[in-house]
């Protein structure tokens, strides 16, 4: 312990932590007959839909069985709208076979159809070279903090993250070595986010480092609270006052249910903004197979999308992504289905 890198050292992170190792615990004594005083773990540390019992989605599985097994394209029970969108996946790979290394930034074709989604979904234009795939969203999102990192002592980056928060931020930034600011969220007012609370974080942070990101999770994970336009446009207005980095967790985004909430993403009211905002503010947003009602999360598929970037800080970005080959191709496939689900008319639009 003392010889290794003391940055994993302090990585905390309890979604797989020490409480659920008693939980894997516990099922075991119960399948092996130890009497307790109830008879099932029920476990509530992550986000599992598939392992609490949702069943896959079909046409989501087809498409997935056939880009594994192309030989099922001869089976006349399998609808021709999936077969089609194989034949169209596994055209876009090399060697005609999902088990090829695709691009870094993902296969061309899939990163065209989310441009396409984010354009149906925002009614704001969006470009294919903006968007990289990614193994679930959270391979992104350390992608990027791994980017935005910088300095020591009174010049290291501060992270500004939510508390209640997803481990994910806490552990990145243990393990990059970056400070770590958190802006408390308003449990009476329904866990809402106070740009005045972000201004305190942000005033105490530049007493001992540099702040320059800001970390928003919308809709929130654990709070579930869905932000307001209103609130939306005063964190863009703080982000453009204080010069800071917006990365936009929206893999929730299938996920609201309460009456009133409609669900914003900040790519589109920073664009409906308009100038200066809709020209400077740098952000990234972040999607994913693993929630929503797809709950894919074994697959590993998600994206980012990239606004305002510097273009020369943009192609380090796609540098450093290039160091870990390709995401899962697979998990790219069943994205690109995500994307562009069956639509009215198609073979398979009443069973989906």
């Amino acid at each position: 312990l003392d010889t290794m890198n003391p940055a994993v050292r302090r990585v905390e992170y309890a979604v797989r932590g020490p409480i659920v190792a008693r939980a894997l615990q516990l099922e075991k004594e119960l399948k092996e007959g130890v009497t307790k005083p109830f008879s099932e773990v029920i476990k509530a540390n992550i986000g599992d839909a598939h392992a609490m019992g949702q069943t896959p989605i079909t046409f989501l599985r087809q498409v997935a069985a056939l880009c594994l097994c192309p030989e099922l394209m001869a089976d006349a029970s399998i609808p021709s709208d999936a077969k089609d969108r194989a034949r169209r996946v596994l055209g876009s790979c090399g060697g005609q076979s999902i088990g090829a290394y695709s691009a870094s930034p993902g296969l061309q074709a899939v990163r065209e159809d989310v441009a396409r989604y984010i354009e149906r979904r925002d009614g704001i234009p969006a470009k294919a070279q903006d968007i990289f795939l990614s193994t679930g969203a959270s391979d992104a999102i350390m992608s990027m903090l791994k980017l935005l990192k910088s300095g020591s002592g009174r010049s290291r980056t501060g992270v500004l993250i939510p508390i209640p928060q997803y481990p994910l931020y806490s552990a990145a930034l243990a393990e990059l070595d970056a400070q770590q600011l958190n802006y408390y969220l308003n449990e009476e007012q329904g866990w809402a986010l106070d740009v005045a609370e972000l201004r305190r974080a942000v005033t105490e942070g530049r007493r001992h480092c540099c702040p320059r990101v800001l970390c928003i999770i919308n809709p929130g994970n654990p709070t579930g609270q869905v932000q307001s336009r209103e609130c939306i446009e005063d964190v863009i207005k703080f982000a453009y006052e204080e010069n800071l980095f917006l990365m936009a967790d929206e893999v929730y985004q299938d996920n609201v249910y309460a009456e009133g909430s409609e669900f914003h993403s900040f790519k589109k009211v920073l664009m409906q903004m308009g100038p200066p905002y809709s020209q400077s503010v740098e952000l990234a947003s972040f999607h994913s197979i693993s929630k929503g009602y797809m709950g894919e999360c074994g697959l590993r598929g998600g994206y980012m999308e990239v606004v305002n970037m510097n273009p020369a800080v943009k192609d380090q970005l796609a540098k450093l992504v290039s160091v870990r080959l390709c995401p899962p191709v697979l998990g790219q496939a069943v994205l690109d289905v995500v994307m562009d689900p069956p639509q009215p008319g198609d073979p398979s639009y009443e069973r989906f």
